[in-house]
């Protein structure tokens, strides 16, 4: 990225690499900020790779799919990497299209993906046979030597997440136990609520249920209540129950969004660019789509 910045103007590029700044903090917590910042940075530099991929995740993570894809495709064909190949499939899927990403999956650049990417794919496609109605279909695609790995990867919990969650709109309960308690066991930083899931499948039910004077509080575990007087105990905190493009055309007519000084005070360097690595994985589509 910050070779491509490079080719721009001193001044250009400053104001470019602040916006993609944005753009990465922002983009988990406010997707819609960073949609913002990312729209001025591609109004300033619609001509550089980095700008159009990070206009495009931006896009991604407010479900505007169309753009989205439109802008991974300019990015990918100023690049010719094959990285964005399963989050633009995955595009595809939301824009209602799950053959088109089951053709994709199949398509020659899917071999040129490192495992990462591989295990991305297989996510998406096996989310397009769910958006299908091919549950059976959806369990085989998931069913792969990632999966069946004892060894625990950044892909791992999600991919056993899903392969669980198959299970279980097949009908077939007790296997999704199974996994989703591998995936618990891997999943070390949260990234999927397969513990709650878990729970679930194991009859526990966690419930606040406050009284008006707002002195009691309700847990109902497997039916049976409990009734806590919060006046009269102190819990402590062992006792705290935790809730668990083809776009050939560059579009000068974005509406202009004015990044705030606050975020200029915070890049001191003009060629100390931040890579924009806190991308939504394109899997997350699909596991949103089958816990819906």
């Amino acid at each position: 990225m910050r070779q491509e910045l490079m080719s721009l103007p001193k001044g250009l590029a400053d104001d470019v690499s602040r916006n993609l700044v944005m753009v990465a903090r922002l983009i988990d917590e406010d997707p819609e900020g960073a949609y913002g910042y990312s729209r001025v940075a591609l109004r300033l530099a619609s001509r550089v790779a980095a700008v159009r991929e990070a206009a495009g995740f931006a896009a991604y993570a407010n479900q505007k799919y169309s753009e989205a894809l439109a802008e991974f495709r300019a990015a990918r064909r100023m690049t010719g990497n094959v990285d964005l190949w399963p989050v633009m499939a995955d595009c595809e899927r939301g824009l209602g299209r799950p053959e088109k990403a089951l053709d994709m999956a199949g398509a020659p650049e899917v071999q040129k993906l490192d495992k990462p990417g591989q295990v991305e794919m297989r996510l998406v496609a096996a989310g397009a046979r769910r958006d299908m109605d091919q549950l059976d279909a959806a369990i085989v695609t998931l069913q792969s030597p990632e999966l069946a790995s004892n060894s625990v990867q950044p892909w791992t919990a999600r991919l056993r997440y899903a392969y669980a969650d198959a299970l279980l709109a097949a009908g077939r309960e007790g296997e999704a136990r199974e996994w989703f308690a591998k995936a618990v066991e891997s999943d070390k930083d949260g990234s999927t609520d397969a513990s709650d899931r878990l729970a679930e499948l194991d009859g526990v039910e966690f419930v606040d249920a406050l009284v008006e004077d707002g002195n009691e509080a309700e847990v109902v575990v497997d039916d049976v209540d409990v009734d806590l007087d919060v006046e009269d105990q102190d819990l402590d905190s062992d006792r705290v129950i935790d809730d668990g493009i083809d776009d050939e055309d560059d579009d000068d007519s974005a509406p202009e969004v004015v990044a705030s000084e606050a975020a200029t005070d915070e890049v001191v360097e003009t060629v100390e660019i931040v890579e924009v690595d806190d991308r939504p994985q394109a899997g997350d589509k699909a596991k949103d789509d089958q816990t819906d």
